[in-house]
This record gives C-alpha cells, structure tokens and sequence, in this order.
C-alpha cells in the first residue's frame, strides 16, 4: 500500500508540474490581448520560467539523491501553485516573469528528484514501465489544462484559469506530506550501508563531465526541449491568429497532444524495457520533427493529424532520458544526473520561446518557428547515433 501512495504522490507531482507549466500556452491567447504584450514579450514571460527551472534544477536532483523527499516535494510544490497563483494577479510583463520564475523553482523538484524516488521504489525488470506510467501524469496534464482551462476561461477569465491551478498546486502539496516516503523499508538497511560508501558529490560530478556519453546525451536533451517548447507555447496561438481557428477548438490542440502522449508512454516505455532507451529516444525525435516540419503546412484537420505525430515522439521522451541516467550511470546518483542534463534542457527551454517569438515577430508568421523546431529536433537524433553504436 505505501508503495502504491508514493507512485500515486509521485503521479500527482508530475501532473500538476505539466498542467501548470504547459498551461501558460493554453492562456496565452487571451493574455496577449488583456496584457497587451507581443510575442517575443510572451516568450520572455515564458524562459522566466525555466531560467528559474534551470538555475534550481541540479541542487535539487542532488538533494533528491541525499535527503527525505517527503519534505522537497511538498514544499517545491506549494511553491509552484503558489506562483501560478500569483500569475491571475499579473498586470505587467515584470509581474508576469517574476510569479512565473517562482513557478519554475517550485517545478524543479517535480522531475528529477520525482524520478528518482520512482525509481527507489521500482525494480530493474519494469523501470521502463513504470516510470513511463508515472510520466503518464505530464499527459493527463496537459489535457486537463486544455480542457478544463478553457471552460473557466470562458466562463470567467484567465485569471481565474491560473487560479484554478495554483489551487490545485496547494492540495497536491498536502498530499504529498501526508503519503510520501523516502525508501521502501526492505531498502533501509541496504541505503545506510551504500550511504557509508557513497561517493562525494564531487566525485560524481567529475565521473559524469569526462563521460562523453554524458555530453550526447545531455546536448540531445537541450535541442529535444528546444524543439518541444515551440508547438506547446504557440501552437494554440498560431491557430488562432493565423488559421482562424476559434479558441476552444485552438487548445484542443493540446488536448491531442495529451492524449497521444498517454498513447506514447505506455507503448514504447515497455518496448524501452525491450530493445533499450536509445532507440526509443531515437524514434521520439524523428516523431517531433516530422510533427513540428507538418505544422508549417498543415491546415484544418491535417493540423490536428501532425500534431498527433507530435505527440507520439513528445510522450514518452523524458521518461526515457530518466530511465537512460541509471542505464549509463550510477543508479544511486540517478537525481544528480538528471538534474544535471536538466541544466540542458533548461536552456534549451529558456531560449527557445524567446527565438521563436522574436522570429515570428519578424517574418509575421508562425510557421518558421516550427521549421526550426523540426530542425533541432533532427540535430538531437544525429547527437544519439553515437551512444546507441557504442
């Protein structure tokens, strides 16, 4: 029973994580026009949040690794529904970036140290699986702030939109303290004895730098969250300032997005236990530049097809990337890892909606912007060819 209440915990984590921070593209339609900002000051809005993510993101898979979860997790938590709170009372860009980074510090003990206390309580033989069920939670996130947002949206305002999820951000906070424990208790006495021969973080971090698989990997993570952040944070805006699309019809776009990704998970994360996570990393990234290439001219249903192409490779990857820490590297160093290529995938993040909101700014479309998504996502699969060969 416990374990099954820490995978739920861990569940819940990750979805409030992704409803609140790819909830920002479901809003921004209608944010642009009350805020009165453009897009390349919605992108700065938006790279607040994973700067902060960035910057907080490797002490926090560290402390992941070396302290009780139950503690990190409720209180990154709280933080990150109270910043999403504090974004219905945004009336500036300032304010906006300011609650938004406060949601990315919370958000940055919502992956790695999640993963890592997922995988204390999995064994070898159904990694894959279960942390791809576990990742299930970013899906069913997205959908649920793609179809429950604009209902509130609607019927009230965006404001309310962010209140509804900083709301949601508090409850799973208290759940988490009243459910979470750190280890399994056949664990205990095995983690005291790994405790006394545990290597010095600084041995890690130096095991990890002169790895060159560690680079590839790392690198591919950067342009993989390059590539995906595009679609998530204008997708929904494209749709409806270029294509007419009227807003319900715009997000559900993110809906389909949540729907394959479910499909996503559950089929390749047990085909990852079967033919290895490279590969499966591998197809994800071919499926995100098809996806993103089919965005620039596709229209009416072909939209809704290519995204769902999209979906497929965004599903499952970041369940793959956390499952590959403990296939390359130290299984009992999986946080520090983790939050260490969370550092790529920050900048990615941080940059990316920055170029393609100035980009479309510039060219008055949309479409460049996911022809450069296609193409980073294709640079990530190159990046993985040498660690599948080796």
């Amino acid at each position: 029973m416990n374990k099954r209440l820490v995978l739920i915990a861990c569940f819940l984590t990750v979805f409030i994580s992704y409803a609140i921070r790819y909830g920002y593209g479901v809003l921004l339609p209608e944010m642009l026009v009350s805020l009165d900002i453009t897009k390349a000051e919605a992108g700065v809005i938006y790279s607040s949040f994973f700067i902060a993510y960035t910057l907080s993101s490797p002490f926090l898979g560290l402390l992941g690794d070396r302290f009780n979860a139950r503690w990190l997790l409720s209180l990154f938590v709280a933080i990150l529904g109270l910043g999403a709170f504090l974004m219905s009372r945004s009336s500036s860009i300032t304010q906006a970036s300011l609650f938004y980074m406060l949601a990315g510090v919370g958000s940055s003990a919502c992956w790695a140290p999640v993963m890592a206390l997922a995988q204390r309580w999995t064994s070898n033989t159904n990694k894959g699986k279960t942390l791809a069920i576990i990742d299930i939670g970013s899906a069913l996130g997205i959908i649920g702030s793609s179809a429950i947002v604009p209902i509130i949206v609607i019927a009230q305002s965006w404001r309310s939109g962010w209140v509804f999820l900083g709301t949601l951000g508090f409850i799973i906070a208290v759940f988490n303290l009243l459910v979470i424990k750190n280890r399994p208790p056949e664990a205990l006495k095995i983690n005291t004895a790994e405790q006394k021969k545990r290597e010095p973080a600084k041995t890690t971090f130096i095991n990890l730098f002169i790895d060159t698989r560690f680079w590839l990997i790392g690198l591919a993570y950067l342009l993989t969250g390059f590539s995906i952040i595009i679609p998530f944070t204008f997708l929904s805006t494209y749709a409806v300032q270029e294509l007419d699309f009227s807003y319900k019809v715009a997000t559900n776009l993110l809906t389909v997005i949540g729907i394959g990704a479910i499909v996503s998970k559950l089929v390749f994360g047990s085909l990852s236990d079967k033919i290895g996570r490279i590969k499966v990393m591998m197809l994800c990234a071919a499926f995100i530049a098809i996806g993103s290439l089919g965005m620039v001219f596709s229209r009416s249903i072909a939209l809704f097809i290519v995204t769902a192409i999209f979906s497929l490779g965004y599903g499952v990857v970041w369940a793959m990337y956390a499952a590959a820490a403990s296939d390359y590297f130290s299984r009992e160093s999986v946080g520090t890892t983790v939050g260490l290529w969370t550092v790529f995938l920050g900048i990615g993040s941080v940059i990316s909606p920055i170029i393609s909101g100035w980009m479309a700014d510039t060219t008055g479309t949309l479409t460049w912007s996911f022809a450069l998504a296609s193409a980073a996502a294709l640079v990530s699969l190159l990046l993985l060819i040498p660690v599948w060969k080796s």
